[in-house]
């Protein structure tokens, strides 16, 4: 009996030591090795903090493995380019690349990509500036490139200097990109896409990031370019808490424009809590507008967002002929702001179907928006407009005296407030409100009128100044004064329609089931 317990105890104690042997060689292969980059290092040196390497060179001879994580000298410039090509970290032992000390290292590649991750995972690239040469002085890349990449995080980033764009994420899935900052860029500060028709590009998540003074790519001489940030041929893309701004300006040519924020080619997309101002387009040109779901959108929503003193459209609704089918897309709890008085457009909302086929543009719900324009329209139709299904539910519609043009063919809007600063109502000619209601049948429930002509009572119209999402819950220039029923006169559209409009409004208060307008 006593063997036996001994026997019992030996066993014991040599599972403990053989599983403390274990843990104690994973917790060594989970660190990784680390690898340190500066001016003053030597390439043949150990790689330490002490003894760092010097140059991108050397990094670029490292087979790096998971875990591992790859230091540069912050405030420091390092001339190269980096490139990491297939290599799979793991989910709890990534790779990452970062600054160490004060300040963030710069990579300067000249003519070249900064960064490219070709057929990797699980890397993280955090806390890093890169420039190029400038996109009319040298360069003529993108500066960080994510091609063919899963589960990739950019963070913290200042991208700067590339003639294509600043970050670009091609044919990739699960990218989170936090606080990039891409400026000064040629054809895009951030771009995302998919192979042609594949919609091989999902799952990408950008928040907290900022587009502002890409101007045009010189070299682009036949489509657009000076976006924001812009996605297609993708799926399942958050957008949000990001700004676009003075994009557009230098496109090398006439024709269709860039925009601060928007997708073509893309299937379920959010794009909220944005903020599109002040951007551009060439001379003569098209778009330059704030936000817009182009040809062969699908199952998107664009909400909470501000527009205000773009060149184009604050909301471009737009279907190019070869796109795949665009339909079933929402716009709610969004302003725009004395956009489009310089493009074509000469509207707040533009719609736009050059396929001319209406099977292939059809159900956009529009509501609870408000476009307030002093300048041109509210609404303009091209005249290659074609679509079907498309509904403007308790929207705020603003103009400085036309206030819809073009024809809107058998759209319905119902429970909206119009208003002519001018002449209190004006639509396709007609200066009487209720004569137009009557007359083209809209604005109509059960037979009676229940749209309004009202000015309404806002707090600080025509004055947006807001640079920073952080500040769009406190922006009431359009929330009506607080004692004026105006604000609680739209349609129930849950009770009368089934359509779920989220629960929160452009302030992301609480959104009532009969609110007109945005914000409350």
């Amino acid at each position: 009996m006593q063997f036996k317990n001994v026997f019992i105890v030996l066993y014991l104690l040599l599972v403990v030591f053989i599983y403390g042997c274990g843990q104690k060689n994973t917790t060594i292969a989970l660190t990784g090795k680390t690898y340190y980059f500066s001016n003053s290092g030597n390439d043949s040196g150990a790689g330490t903090q002490a003894l760092p390497f010097k140059t991108i060179n050397k990094l670029n001879t490292l087979r790096l493995a998971a875990g591992d994580t790859v230091y540069f000298n912050g405030d420091q410039t390092f001339n190269g380019s980096v490139f990491i090509d297939s290599i799979n970290a793991a989910e709890t032992r990534p790779i990452v690349i970062t600054s160490y000390n004060n300040g963030s290292a710069i990579i300067n590649s000249g003519d070249s990509n900064a960064i490219t991750l070709y057929k990797c995972s699980y890397i993280k690239i955090v806390n890093i500036h890169v420039v190029g040469a400038g996109r009319k002085t040298g360069n003529i890349k993108d500066g960080i490139v994510i091609n063919t990449c899963n589960n990739i995080t950019i963070d913290s980033i200042d991208v700067s200097g590339f003639q294509k764009a600043g970050l670009f994420v091609y044919a990739s899935g699960i990218v989170e990109i936090n606080n990039v900052k891409a400026h000064d860029n040629g054809f895009a500060g951030i771009s995302v896409s998919g192979d042609y028709g594949k919609y091989n590009c999902y799952n990408i998540h950008i928040n907290n990031c900022s587009a502002e003074n890409n101007p045009g790519d010189p070299a682009n001489l036949t489509n657009h370019s000076g976006n924001g940030i812009i996605a297609g041929y993708c799926k399942n893309i958050i957008i949000e808490n990001s700004t676009a701004t003075n994009n557009g300006w230098d496109m090398p040519r006439t024709g269709n424009g860039p925009v601060g924020i928007w997708c073509y080619e893309a299937d379920s997309v959010i794009i909220q809590r944005c903020i599109s101002y002040a951007n551009k387009t060439s001379a003569g040109g098209g778009d330059g507008g704030g936000f817009d779901l182009d040809g062969g959108v699908t199952n998107t929503v664009i909400q909470y967002c501000l527009s205000y003193q773009n060149q184009g459209s604050g909301f471009g609704i737009f279907q190019y002929a070869g796109a795949g089918n665009w339909h079933d897309n929402v716009v709610r709890f969004n302003i725009s702001e004395e956009d489009g008085a310089v493009s074509p457009a000469k509207a707040g909302i533009f719609i736009w179907n050059s396929s001319r086929d209406t099977n292939q543009f059809k159900n956009c719900l529009f509501y609870n928006n408000v476009i307030y324009n002093s300048q041109v329209a509210a609404i303009s139709y091209d005249k290659e407009s074609e679509h079907t299904g498309f509904k403007f539910y308790n929207n705020i519609f603003t103009a400085n005296n036309e206030l819809l043009k073009g024809k809107p063919g058998k759209d319905v809007f119902m429970g909206n407030d119009w208003y002519s600063l001018q002449t209190t109502f004006n639509a396709d000619g007609i200066l009487n409100f209720n004569a137009w209601a009557n007359t083209y049948n809209q604005e109509k429930l059960n037979s009676k009128i229940v749209g309004l002509n009202v000015k309404p009572p806002f707090n600080n119209e025509g004055n947006a100044n807001v640079t920073l999402p952080s500040q769009l819950n406190t922006f009431t220039n359009y929330q009506l004064l607080l004692n004026d029923s105006l604000a609680y006169k739209g349609l129930d559209l849950y009770m009368l329609f089934g359509i779920k409009n989220g629960g929160k409004a452009f302030n992301q208060n609480q959104a009532p089931p009969k609110g007109l307008g945005a914000c409350f």
